[in-house]
């Protein structure tokens, strides 16, 4: 089944009220729609691109797209990710059990199976390696990205901008100049942000992940256009592999 056939009939919880209905209804009459099938909502993943999401708000309704998502976890790790990260409730949709997931054949992540090892303590042997690379291809080159910089990217932490990163002291954007100037990603400004997303996940655990055994599921992005066309798809290879352009995770949108 193609994507869009397959999305427009699946329902899901809606976090903004608790209702379960079609992901995809009612939709604003938009000239392209966003559909966004994410991780656990405590994902590293998920927390990024939400926050892409956020920074390019206004690029994205000039252009007059809708957004949906979906993420695995319930209503109240949905309620969190919103409070986060800003990301509008009525947009965001949970899937305790990752059926859609599956349905749409994703990457299920590294499936490694010790049977010693309960089916929790199997995902997260799984998730740390991924970590380490292993079945997540291009993950260590994006965290190295994350501590080196990249001069295609931009700047990410405005120089005036306070950055809280548990258990680092407050930093000021304009700190990062002293690590490479100024106009794109610093060195260490990528991986200030990512900690910053690990303290607040690690500080609320069970709120974000209320079932462990889905950790290293992977997402997609879909985009369409007004009649259902896909105009755009990337299947997530691996940990951190949200985006096929890394330096700028919105350049499809182009």
């Amino acid at each position: 089944m193609m994507p869009y056939n397959l999305l427009s009939q699946i329902k899901r919880q809606r976090v903004s009220d608790g209702a379960v209905v079609p992901i995809l209804e009612p939709c604003e009459a938009t000239a392209r729609q966003l559909v966004l099938i994410w991780p656990q909502l405590g994902d590293f993943d998920s927390l990024e691109y939400a926050w892409w999401l956020q920074r390019e708000r206004g690029r994205l309704q000039a252009q007059d797209i809708s957004i949906r998502a979906v993420g695995i976890g319930d209503r109240a790790a949905g309620q969190q990710f919103c409070a986060y990260t800003g990301f509008p409730s009525d947009r965001l949709f949970v899937d305790p059990t990752a059926e859609l997931h599956q349905s749409l054949n994703l990457y299920p992540g590294l499936a490694l199976k010790l049977p010693a090892l309960s089916t929790t303590q199997t995902a997260w042997l799984n998730l740390v390696l991924m970590c380490a690379g292993i079945g997540s291809p291009g993950t260590l080159a994006e965290v190295l990205r994350g501590y080196r910089g990249d001069r295609r990217a931009p700047q990410l932490i405005g120089d005036d901008e306070v950055v809280q990163a548990t258990p680092l002291p407050p930093i000021k954007g304009e700190f990062f100049q002293w690590a490479g100037g100024k106009g794109f990603q610093r060195p260490f400004e990528l991986a200030t942000l990512r900690l910053r997303n690990m303290a607040e996940v690690l500080s609320h655990w069970k709120t974000y992940v209320p079932d462990a055994a889905y950790l290293t599921q992977r997402g997609a992005t879909f985009l369409f256009d007004a009649q259902g066309n896909l105009l755009y798809e990337h299947r997530d290879p691996g940990i951190l592999g949200f985006a096929a352009d890394k330096s700028y995770p919105l350049s499809f949108l182009k």
